[in-house]
């Protein structure tokens, strides 16, 4: 079968690819092992996730992207590459079309430079679209409809909250502040609570297994393992999800103001809209226990998780792919 359309869904942590009638292909750490006195790549995904914290002097292991946009232009390239050539396999000969989600607030140069990386990584033709619009797409929002809808992308370097009417984004706002600030906060409470150093897989892995937007009364416990900062031993504490909504209290509170500042710029008439069909939220946040909970109580509107929110704008590059036309307003760019 030759496969001449490709979706990417190039996260700050994590990268999809989507094929239209496949589905989801791959689904990888985006993060890129490089050996730093050949400049050579040694790894890209999960297999250089694993490289992260334990590499010699030598090797790099680093996210090309950060707060969803590109910070290493041949990197991102390289790694691009990687995914599109393990998508195709070795016997297709014909250059795909791909479409890229890309943040909101995304500008021209950032835009430029993620169209380029991909028509170098091996694209016919690459199109970007924005990220708030293919998780709609991805989280069956009728995005061409004359109705209001608000949709919360929480992803792993960026937050994005917008209102989308008539095939276009009407409101909008952009935090930097998601999934991998998290994580930070979660190591830093260990830190001055506990006086434990732990890395980032730890503290994702602490965020997945036990967090929680709220405090419940029926509290979940793991063991956090790390080193001591007084002995320099290694040492392991009990965390709870209470101790972990307490971790990450002050940057949902900033998403939360970021969603009032989206509803201070939208229509009286599309804010009605919202009121009646609720907040969806998107992305790997959704998966935070208690997150629609959380966001329903600050705002005083139903907000909701998407069905399998993780692969939403992978799956709205898909449903863009199939319906090009349909969705034209909705490309922001063609090289």
């Amino acid at each position: 079968m030759f496969i001449k359309k490709i979706g990417i869904d190039l996260g700050t942590t994590n990268t999809l690819v989507f094929i239209p009638t496949k589905g989801v292909v791959i689904f990888e750490p985006t993060i890129v092992a490089y050996d730093l006195n050949d400049n050579k790549v040694l790894a890209v995904g999960h297999e250089a996730k694993e490289m992260i914290g334990r590499t010699p002097t030598d090797i790099g292991a680093y996210r090309p992207l950060k707060e969803g946009v590109i910070a290493d232009y041949k990197i991102t390239k390289a790694m691009l590459k990687y995914f599109i050539s393990k998508t195709l396999g070795s016997f297709n000969i014909f250059k795909p079309i791909v479409i890229v989600s890309g943040p909101a607030g995304i500008t021209s140069t950032e835009r430029r430079a993620v169209i380029n990386a991909t028509l170098e990584a091996g694209a016919r033709e690459a199109y970007l679209v924005r990220e708030p619009i293919l998780a709609a797409l991805g989280a069956s929002i009728p995005i061409n409809s004359a109705s209001g809808h608000m949709i919360l992308n929480i992803g792993g370097g960026t937050s994005e909250v917008a209102v989308i009417s008539l095939g276009g984004i009407v409101a909008w706002a952009s935090l930097r502040i998601a999934g991998n600030k998290f994580d930070e906060a979660i190591a830093e409470y260990a830190k001055k609570k506990y006086n434990l150093a732990i890395g980032e897989q730890t503290a994702e892995k602490v965020k997945i297994d036990i967090g929680s937007a709220v405090s419940q009364k029926n509290k979940l416990e793991c063991e956090v393992r790390g080193r001591d900062l007084d002995t320099g031993l290694p040492r392991s504490v009990i965390m709870n999800s209470n101790e972990v909504a307490e971790a990450i209290s002050g940057h949902l509170e900033e998403i939360s103001e970021t969603i009032r500042s989206v509803f201070l710029n939208t229509p009286p008439e599309l804010a009605a809209d919202i009121i009646e069909k609720g907040i969806v939220i998107a992305g790997g946040g959704a998966l935070l226990r208690n997150i629609d909970e959380f966001i329903t109580k600050v705002t005083g509107v139903n907000a909701y998780a998407a069905e399998d929110p993780m692969f939403c704008v992978a799956k709205g590059t898909g449903i863009i792919l199939e319906h090009l036309d349909v969705y034209k307003r909705a490309v922001m760019s063609k090289k």
